[in-house]
């Protein structure tokens, strides 16, 4: 009795509704894929679970894909120069090459105001990226880091009430305004021997060039300028007067004027460093002139070879921080047979935990086998 009614009802059923939802599938391909997550029988790997992440879907995939792209990059780099691959004959140092993969790291400030920082500075100081690219901010709050802490607060705390205290809020990051106040202490007399060198010798300030000397200047190995200097690495920051540096280089300009920064300059510096390149990787956290600065490069090659991005823009509103990277392919920045990824989260959340599957794995191997 049971079957004949199943059959009645299954019989009854509409043929379009049947179709709809019982429709056959086609084959995946063999070598699709399955999903799976991290097997917590196992008891806790940290390690494992990161591998699990490539096969869990969504954000976790890209992540996946992000550390595939940046180790895909180290493998790159880790070629050793030939007679025919390096550049003998170039002068400047920051432009010589110095691996088979110039990889081009780029970050906001907000990067360099958090605890990332760190991160940072570990892969400069240990030569794990050959470039950088950030905003004026992205100097200034490291080098006045070595001046004053900066300090957890909340999203939440009044403006206003901040205001009155002295205090400058960056997301949940406090920053008192004394610490500016250190920085201008410090910055303006070397802002004086800058310009008595451009008066006295005809040196030419590029934001390259005042970036070492402040690095060098703050002589503290909690620095990524610092370390950038030591080690010479760029770092180029096109918009450098647009924040407390330039707010510094307004009062001197007054107490002091004729100091004069040529970005052209760097602009050469960074686009050679393109150019003479045997393969580049683009590791860029944020968006913004950032982002844009280092693929433009990369454009005057035909675009990097690598590219990773981490930030939280989505495109529909055209900008170019939420621009996916085939928009990039389409301007010559990324190239055509590239694997680029773009892993949409809080790079504070995830960029420590990239450097760990890539970059520290990396150093760390090769440290133990040396």
């Amino acid at each position: 009795m049971d079957v004949v009614k199943t059959q009645k009802i299954k019989s009854n059923a509409p043929d379009v509704a049947i179709t709809a939802v019982l429709g056959p599938s086609q084959e995946l391909p063999a070598e699709t894929p399955t999903v799976a997550g991290y097997d917590w029988e196992n008891g806790t790997d940290y390690n494992k679970i990161l591998e699990s992440y490539t096969r869990t879907g969504f954000q976790a995939t890209s992540f996946g894909k992000a550390v595939a792209e940046i180790n895909n990059m180290l493998k790159c780099r880790s070629i050793p120069l030939t007679e025919e691959t390096c550049d003998p004959h170039e002068e400047d140092i920051f432009i010589k090459k110095k691996t088979n993969c110039t990889i081009f790291l780029g970050f906001t400030s907000n990067m360099i105001s958090s605890g990332l920082r760190d991160t940072i500075r570990f892969l400069v100081k240990n030569k794990l990226v050959d470039c950088i690219v950030t905003t004026a901010g992205g100097v200034e709050e490291d080098l006045i880091k070595c001046l004053a802490p900066t300090y957890i607060g909340d999203f939440n705390l009044s403006g206003k009430i901040l205001r009155s205290r002295g205090i400058n809020r960056i997301g949940n990051l406090l920053v008192p305004n004394d610490n500016y106040c250190l920085f201008e202490e410090w910055v303006t007399p070397l802002l004086d021997e800058m310009l008595e060198e451009q008066v006295r010798e005809n040196v030419v300030w590029s934001p390259s060039r005042i970036i070492a000397r402040l690095g060098e200047k703050i002589n503290d190995e909690k620095s990524v300028c610092y370390w950038a200097w030591k080690n010479n690495i760029p770092i180029f920051s096109p918009a450098l007067t647009d924040g407390s540096l330039g707010d510094m280089m307004y009062f001197h300009s007054y107490k002091r004027p004729g100091l004069i920064i040529d970005i052209l300059g760097d602009l050469r510096r960074l686009n050679t460093m393109a150019v003479k390149a045997n393969n580049t990787g683009m590791i860029i956290l944020g968006g913004g002139v950032i982002k844009h600065h280092i693929c433009n490069a990369n454009l005057m090659r035909n675009g990097a070879d690598f590219a990773v991005y981490v930030n939280t823009s989505c495109e529909y509103d055209g900008s170019d921080a939420g621009a996916r990277p085939d928009e990039a392919v389409s301007w010559g920045k990324i190239r055509v047979n590239a694997t680029p990824v773009k892993l949409y989260a809080d790079a504070t959340l995830v960029f420590p935990l990239l450097v760990a599957q890539t970059f520290a794995k990396h150093h760390f191997s090769n440290k133990k086998n040396v």
